[in-house]
């Protein structure tokens, strides 16, 4: 190994790991930022000055900023897979960045023409897509020959910089949203991405060889650019060929339309590879029920997204719209609500790490599926609580009808839900990958954790659709609904916990 890598430079761990932490925390930073602002300004009224947003309905934009968190995740398995197999990790974190940092700017110029707007989203997508996994694992090949405590400890480290950027992100996109337009808060993201791109091109001598070359063969390199080439082909022919016929009006394509169209071909692509993998490449039993077992995480894990990534969407809205969010005097930007739940994270993640720990001393660590249901229990108490807070404001949140005076309350009140949201995401997030690998058959693991990636892009997906009904419905029933499926969905798995561990499971705990 590189002597750099081995040198204790950063909090006991390798030099490097101080590199791709400080790029993670400007990325996340643009990309929390960004995310805590986005549904916001396409709702937000056409005016004049800086605060002018897009002026587009409610559902129209909640399925765009579903389609958007959706294709982050969706093309995380295509960037993996070009650095694996083409460029490697090193060019792709890098060209990661530049695309990122030129999307925030391109949103910078939406004043200009709308179409610098949605060419924004589509770089940030293809940015992130080579970045975000890629800068992951060349964290693992920091400790390549260290699988024990130091190389868990080095991604908890790695995994404080997400939350890091997570955290700062709202708080200052938010204030010079509302100081300076969201145009400048747009390209502060940028200027963020920017930094962390400067900052990974000066650490490279901490990475020595890590990420330098594919992990492919020259023959398997020359079989890629193949499918590369018919695949991007293919890609573009798709989208011309829909593009024409919108634009033809043969037919009429809608936001909407495309995020509902988009959610029932997930859904059938993974359906269709877990009945594949479970009945026709030869597994035992044992095997068929652990990827059948996967299926049944997949729909739960989808499900917690959908109601988790309200955050941006419906609860953004009911802290702009309910929330009484002055301080002595000031109104805080609502923006900064955004930056509670990585707060908590940062705070709780170390006290449910040892939790487990110390319950698996007294052997009374709860399985797997148990921790999934807690999790889904705890989401669908967090919206209860958000029942509870809409019949408090009355007005609108209660009844799209009302032309009254609207009522507020307390921050408080989200800050609970966030608490209750955070402590569902630690039962669910940090088991939820490593389960499916430990699950997945061994010819299929990386496929299989890709099944992660898509869960997240269809929550995503139905979390915009979900909270662009903030329009058309009062917020009590949108916090009901979630609060019941999600509840239903927890105390469905509660019962068949044993059912699923025992005799689907087996021995993976």
């Amino acid at each position: 190994m590189n002597k750099n890598l081995q040198e204790n430079g950063f909090l006991g761990h390798p030099k490097a790991l101080s590199t791709l932490f400080f790029t993670e925390v400007w990325e996340r930073f643009s990309f929390y930022g960004m995310k805590a602002m986005l549904f916001l300004f396409i709702v937000q009224e056409v005016s004049e000055g800086p605060q002018s947003g897009l002026g587009i309905d409610a559902q129209t934009g909640g399925a765009i900023a579903g389609l958007y968190n959706s294709g982050v995740y969706l093309l995380a398995l295509p960037g993996g897979w070009l650095a694996d197999r083409l460029i490697g990790q090193r060019v792709a974190v890098l060209w990661g960045g530049i695309i990122i940092a030129l999307g925030h700017f391109s949103m910078v110029a939406t004043e200009v023409h709308i179409g610098f707007f949605f060419n924004g989203l589509l770089l940030i997508i293809i940015g992130t897509g080579l970045l975000k996994p890629n800068i992951s694992t060349m964290v693992g090949d920091l400790y390549q020959d260290d699988a024990g405590a130091r190389r868990d400890a080095g991604f908890s480290i790695f995994y404080m910089a997400i939350n890091i950027g997570g955290f700062a992100a709202p708080l200052a996109c938010g204030a010079v949203r509302q100081s300076w337009g969201w145009h400048y808060a747009f390209g502060l993201a940028g200027i963020g991405m920017s930094i962390g791109v400067v900052w990974y091109v000066f650490g490279q001598q901490n990475l020595g060889e890590i990420g330098r070359h594919p992990r492919s063969t020259p023959d398997e390199q020359v079989a890629a650019k193949k499918v590369a080439v018919i695949t991007g082909l293919a890609t573009i022919v798709f989208i011309g060929l829909f593009a024409a016929l919108h634009f033809a009006g043969i037919l009429v394509l809608t936001w909407v339309w495309v995020a509902q169209i988009m959610g029932y071909f997930i859904l059938a692509v993974v359906a269709v590879f877990l009945g594949y993998v479970a009945f026709f490449t030869g597994l035992d039993w044992a095997g068929t029920k652990k990827v059948l077992a996967i299926g049944i995480l997949f729909v739960v894990t989808a499900l917690f997204w959908s109601a988790f990534e309200q955050s941006s969407t419906s609860l953004n809205v009911f802290a702009r719209d309910f929330t009484n969010r002055y301080v002595l005097g000031y109104q805080l930007p609502t923006e900064f609500l955004q930056a509670v739940n990585p707060l908590f994270i940062i705070a709780l993640a170390p006290v449910f790490g040892a939790l487990w720990i110390r319950l698996a001393a007294k052997n009374l660590n709860p399985n797997i599926p148990l921790k999934f249901a807690l999790g889904m229990l705890q989401i669908s108490l967090a919206f209860l609580v958000l029942m509870i807070a809409a019949g408090l404001a009355g007005g609108a949140a209660v009844d799209t009808n009302f032309s009254g005076e609207q009522g507020q309350v307390l921050p408080t009140w989200l800050c609970l839900t966030y608490l209750l949201l955070t402590t569902g995401e630690l039962c669910i997030s940090p088991v939820g990958l490593s389960t499916i690998t430990k699950l997945a058959p061994a010819k299929f693991t990386s496929q299989m954790m890709g099944i992660w990636f898509i869960a997240a892009a269809l929550g995503n997906l139905i979390a915009g659709q979900v909270g662009g009904l903030t329009a058309n419905y009062p917020h009590r029933a949108i916090f009901q609904v979630v609060a019941l499926v999600v509840g239903v969905t927890g105390v469905v798995l509660l019962v068949f916990t044993p059912i699923i561990q025992k005799r689907m499971m087996g021995d993976v705990k």
